[in-house]
């Protein structure tokens, strides 16, 4: 009788229901269990923002040391940080992120210098970096100082035309001043006309565009601060004479160069490339695309940087240096020897035609262990300009280039994405058919469907 109750229909449909019952709660506990240990997301968006940069997972995967991220703020403010935080403590098991509520504990605010809603301090052992700002920027730039041990300093030699920190205008550094300090860089300008020293505690000197000559005990202070185990970025412009636009020769600079291999051509480089042209650039603007292998353009491939009216560069090792061509101008280009005039007129004969090299890094045998001087030199220096900063590929660019003078390799890097602007404008005619069709065309329509359906069935 046992049996004939176990061959009915009920009771094998009980049996079903109960295995696949069990089934289903024993995925789900294991999917729970598998999602507070492993949070994973797919980020869809065009410039992965809702994702952690390719430098600030760097630097989470090599942490040495514990991390933790105190916030200040009110408990309603929390959920707006903890989108951000979260990602830190996916990104690396040695961050832990802790919420305070500024209110309901107003003694520890007090220690540890909270001064408003929001503020975040990163706390790697006996030194703490307060966020100047919760973004990623902000929050892995705490990281980065308290990890480094103090900020490094670029210094921007002035005196001669050169772009300057202070220039908020289309020319000036004043983006890059702010850009340096996100990545742990103090910046400020040196007079080498008033010691023709480089001070002690620059990390890199930046020769940043001079329209006039350099005299030559500046030019003898940069060669033994770099000859010394010193980093240095020149970019010079080629020597235009164009109306009120006069940019030196500057010789005795350039003459140092070339003792170290690199040769400052007096062109001015033109880039007929349709693909500029589509961008809106212009043929004194060329475009550059393709990169050599060197850890400050590794990551660049792919990515597009503009240089505005910049010149070629010569370059061969001597046997004190050690040359690497970063990237140069596309097949479509051509250097022009005529720096006189505004006009656009190739000369077959004497005009070179490209790929023409527009940067090199170099390194100087000190002779010293773990002493070795660094050179970057660019043939332009506009591409740093506030104006063309923000153009695709610059700024990683030149923080890259920072980030190798200064010997720190690990944080070299795409840096996080802008929120991009994805606003559809529309016209008058596109508004007006968008509310046809929604207010009249989809209910007619439905209508119409309906009117079928009942025929049919009718």
């Amino acid at each position: 009788m046992n049996r004939e109750w176990m061959k009915t229909r009920q009771t094998k449909y009980a049996l079903y229901a109960t295995l696949y019952i069990i089934i289903f709660a024993a995925v789900l506990v294991v999917a729970n269990v598998l999602a507070s240990r492993y949070n994973k997301s797919y980020d869809a968006t065009s410039n992965k923002r809702f994702s952690l940069s390719e430098q600030t997972l760097k630097i989470l995967h090599e942490l040495k040391n514990d991390v933790n991220i105190t916030y200040f703020d009110k408990p309603s403010g929390f959920q707006t940080a903890k989108d951000l935080l979260d990602r830190y403590a996916d990104g690396s098991h040695k961050v832990h992120i802790k919420y305070v509520d500024l209110y309901k504990n107003p003694g520890l605010a007090r220690a540890e210098g909270v001064t408003r809603e929001g503020d975040a301090f990163v706390d790697m052992g006996p030194k703490k970096e307060e966020a100047k700002s919760i973004d990623e920027q902000g929050i892995t730039g705490a990281i980065i100082r308290d990890e480094k041990g103090g900020a490094r300093t670029v210094c921007s030699v002035e005196g001669s035309g050169e772009h300057r920190f202070d220039d908020s205008g289309k020319n000036g550094f004043s983006e890059m001043k702010t850009d340096l300090g996100k990545d742990n860089y103090q910046a400020k300008s040196v007079n080498l006309l008033q010691t023709a020293q480089v001070p002690s505690d620059c990390t890199v000197l930046v020769v940043g565009g001079p329209t006039g000559d350099y005299v030559q005990p500046e030019v003898d202070a940069i060669k033994k601060y770099v000859e010394d185990g010193g980093r240095a970025f020149f970019m010079l412009d080629p020597p235009l004479k164009l109306g009120r636009m006069e940019i030196a020769d500057n010789q005795p600079l350039t003459n140092l160069l070339a003792s170290w291999g690199v040769t400052m051509d007096k062109d001015l480089i033109l880039d007929l490339n349709p693909v500029g042209q589509i961008m809106g650039l212009g043929p004194q603007m060329p475009l550059v695309s393709s990169y050599e292998s060197h850890p400050i353009v590794n990551d660049l491939k792919g990515t597009a940087t503009c240089f505005p009216l910049a010149r070629s560069l010569e370059v061969k090792n001597t046997g004190k240096t050690s040359l690497d061509k970063l990237f140069s101008s596309s097949t479509s280009s051509f250097a022009t020897m005529n720096l006189s005039s505004p006009e656009i007129h190739r000369d077959e004969k004497n005009d070179k035609n490209g790929p023409l090299i527009m940067g090199v890094a170099g390194t100087y045998n000190t002779g010293k262990p773990n002493s070795q001087g660094r050179f970057i030199v660019f043939g332009n220096s506009g591409f740093a300009a506030n104006s063309f900063l923000n153009f695709n590929g610059n700024r990683d660019l030149l923080l890259n280039s920072m980030n190798w003078l200064s010997s720190d390799e690990d944080l070299i890097s795409i840096r996080p994405k802008e929120n991009e602007d994805r606003r559809i404008n529309l016209t008058h005619a596109q508004m007006n058919g968008i509310r046809i069709i929604s207010q009249f065309g989809l209910p007619l329509a439905i209508v119409v469907a309906g009117f079928f359906v009942w025929w049919r069935r009718r």
